[in-house]
């Protein structure tokens, strides 16, 4: 991708993990990168990595739930280097673990600032600038296979990644005249410490719900899947083909479309029970909301 070459990619979370494998496979084709994050001593190991590999690089500490920090950033961005032609936006938290009646309200909150509005947050801060730059663009959404899928005993985190991949959706549709290519990466399981985020939990997301035995068992289970996940370097190359060929959804473990199809299929037979319905059967003839299903993103 000799396109990239000399342009600016703002990573959020980019001090480590799937952030910093993007960092260096984007500043090894001579990208100028900036790595936020929330994490201060990570930033330090990332630095000296990315210093040692030759990228062109600027860190920022940020917190990406709270707005102000990512004005904050994209300034730093801009005076730094000019311009932001890439937006990845890969800070991510597991969230608040818990079974339907056992709501751990801060780990929900913690969730939603974090793996939604910092999406939110970010694509707010950085879209009509790459859109006055006038010129290519690119913004990546990293998302996961929970958001394809639910995850029990996830709530929090299944429905902010589910959110994320909608709402790429919905901005791919929007910025389609634009030269700005939109992305979700949904990966399952891969080797970085999503696991261990609550060494990062703000203090204002105190835990308040003490997590069941099933829950422990299930993070001890997510925790040994993770340890066990793809490399972050293999990663960061299926992104870089992915980008290459333009796809708006960035899929890793190709074995999980079973997942996806049997959701489909069931979708599909959901709508054909609805079709046959004498309640709703001829709903069809209602006039459809202009620029919702005229306007779907279809496959690449």
């Amino acid at each position: 991708m000799h396109e990239l070459a000399g342009k600016t990619a703002l990573i959020s979370g980019g001090a480590e993990g799937i952030g910093l494998a993007l960092a260096k496979a984007f500043g090894g084709l001579g990208m100028n990168i900036v790595v936020a994050d929330i994490e201060a001593e990570a930033i330090d190991r990332a630095a000296s990595q990315l210093s040692d590999a030759g990228v062109n690089f600027h860190t920022v500490l940020m917190d990406v739930a709270i707005r102000e920090d990512w004005q904050r950033t994209v300034d730093t961005a801009l005076s730094t280097y000019g311009a932001i032609h890439m937006l990845v936006n890969n800070a991510g938290v597991g969230g608040g673990m818990g079974a339907v009646g056992n709501l751990d309200e801060s780990g929900w909150r913690w969730a939603i600032d974090v793996n939604l509005m910092g999406v939110v947050y970010g694509v707010e801060a950085v879209i009509p600038v790459m859109k006055s730059q006038g010129e290519p663009g690119w913004l990546i959404n990293v998302a996961s296979m929970a958001g394809m899928s639910g995850v029990p005993m996830a709530g929090s985190y299944t429905a902010t990644k589910a959110a994320v991949v909608a709402l790429t959706e919905a901005w791919a549709v929007e910025l389609a005249s634009s030269d700005i290519h939109v992305s979700v990466l949904a990966p399952a399981f891969v080797k970085t410490r999503i696991h261990q985020s609550y060494r990062n939990r703000q203090a204002r997301y105190a835990m308040t719900t003490k997590p069941g035995p099933d829950v422990m068992k299930l993070a001890a289970g997510s925790a040994n899947a993770v340890e066990n996940g793809i490399p972050v370097e293999q990663l960061a190359e299926r992104v870089l083909e992915a980008l290459a060929a333009k796809e708006l959804y960035i899929f890793t473990h190709p074995h999980y479309r079973q997942v996806t199809d049997a959701r489909s299929a069931a979708i599909a037979k959901a709508f054909e029970h609805a079709a046959s319905s004498p309640v709703v059967g001829d709903v069809s003839e209602v006039p459809r909301m202009a620029g919702f299903t005229d306007n779907l993103v279809s496959p690449e």
